[in-house]
């Protein structure tokens, strides 16, 4: 079988490893001398690095995420983050503090405003000027968004997340240190667990794949649900290895190969619901890939990545490779998962929400072109 055309190339350097955390201020100041530090909803998980940076001779000044970004937090950030004229960003937290971080580098040097580049409810325009460095600390094992080229951002006048996208958003640096996810509480641990393994899921079953994002994908499967069905037990450093690797392969991966039918809907569900990204796809995931199973046509690419996929989960699930998504979906369940309508989707919004979901741009490299009906069926599924 001919080898497909493909373009791969991650830009910024990846340092991973438990403890690897401790180099940042020295490589952080090494690249910078004045920089903004985004943390999270908690100020103290980022006192450390503050401190660190502090003592390298670095200026700094701290902007907090308390949750998704939205637009009008990352112009309120934007302000404040060109009044301090830094070097460099520096984000450390979960999915949505590297996000905000991501998009306030690409941003600061710009003369534009950020609806200009945003996706679906801007002019998506190209970046004028290259972004700010930026340096990516995650403290979940989920988004990958330490190694992707986007950000995504809440628009809540148009009840939409679109992303802020260019090549150069890569973090220049991630350091991906498990020991920033140790102790994070069960549910985010669940909810972004059942994200990271998405993301590894959806870019090997994309119409994109290549041969480079499969690598990455087929090492990555089986290492996600053993390693969550640890975690869900107890505290464990090696399942909090295995999951940050996982996520990390899953943001090279889809940066490369997109995804599919899970974030083609998960991204209009955010838009309409304040429920959490990785708790969406999670509740999505078993139903998506009943459906994918049901149309991909016999004999065909996408029922022989199926094939492979199923058994890679079966085993954690002590389940027959068939009965994976319906014993994947009792799995997330039995450990708190809830299903759409607890996380607050109504199910009268589920026809606008299939029909947003069509024109996503996640939705673009999905294997199957689902119509609105067969993804209302998937949003039922879920509730």
């Amino acid at each position: 079988m001919p080898l497909p055309s493909f373009t791969f190339g991650p830009s910024g350097q990846i340092v991973f490893g438990r403890g690897r955390a401790a180099e940042a201020p020295g490589l952080v100041a090494a690249m910078a001398r004045r920089v903004v530090l985004v943390h999270g909803r908690d100020s103290a998980r980022a006192g450390w690095l503050h401190e660190g940076l502090v003592a390298c001779g670095v200026a700094v000044t701290a902007l907090g995420c308390p949750g998704e970004p939205t637009l009008p937090l990352l112009e309120d950030a934007l302000e404040t983050a060109r009044a301090f004229a830094p070097d460099a960003v520096v984000a450390i937290g979960g999915g949505a503090a590297i996000d905000l971080g991501k998009a306030l580098a690409a941003l600061i040097p710009q003369e534009t405003a950020p609806l200009d580049h945003l996706e679906v409810v801007g002019r998506g325009l190209p970046l004028g000027r290259a972004p700010l460095p930026c340096i990516a600390l995650p403290t979940t094992a989920g988004t990958g968004a330490e190694v992707t080229k986007n950000a995504v951002v809440g628009v809540p006048e148009h009840r939409r997340k679109v992303s802020l996208r260019d090549a150069r958003m890569v973090p220049r640096l991630a350091i991906v240190d498990p020991a920033l996810t140790d102790g994070l509480p069960r549910a985010p641990t669940l909810a972004s667990g059942l994200d990271a393994l998405t993301q590894v899921i959806e870019p090997y079953l994309s119409a994109r794949a290549n041969p480079f994002t499969d690598a990455l994908c087929r090492a990555a499967i089986p290492l996600a649900l053993p390693a969550l069905a640890r975690l869900m037990e107890a505290e464990d450093a090696d399942a909090r290895d295995a999951m940050a690797f996982v996520s990390l392969c899953g943001g090279l991966a889809l940066a490369h190969a997109g995804l599919g039918v899970v974030h083609g809907l998960a991204g209009p569900i955010g838009g309409l619901a304040d429920a959490p990204h990785g708790a969406v796809c999670g509740a999505l995931l078993p139903h998506a890939l009943e459906a994918l199973d049901a149309a991909a046509a016999p004999g065909s690419e996408l029922a022989r990545r199926l094939a492979e996929v199923r058994p890679d989960l079966a085993p954690a699930l002590g389940v027959s490779p068939e009965e994976t998504p319906r014993a994947l979906a009792a799995f997330s369940a039995r450990h708190g998962l809830p299903g759409l309508a607890a996380l607050g989707v109504d199910p009268a919004d589920h026809e606008t929400l299939a029909e947003m979901a069509e024109t996503s741009s996640s939705m673009k490299a999905s294997a199957i072109a689902f119509d609105a009906p067969a993804l209302v069926a998937v949003l039922r599924a879920a509730a």
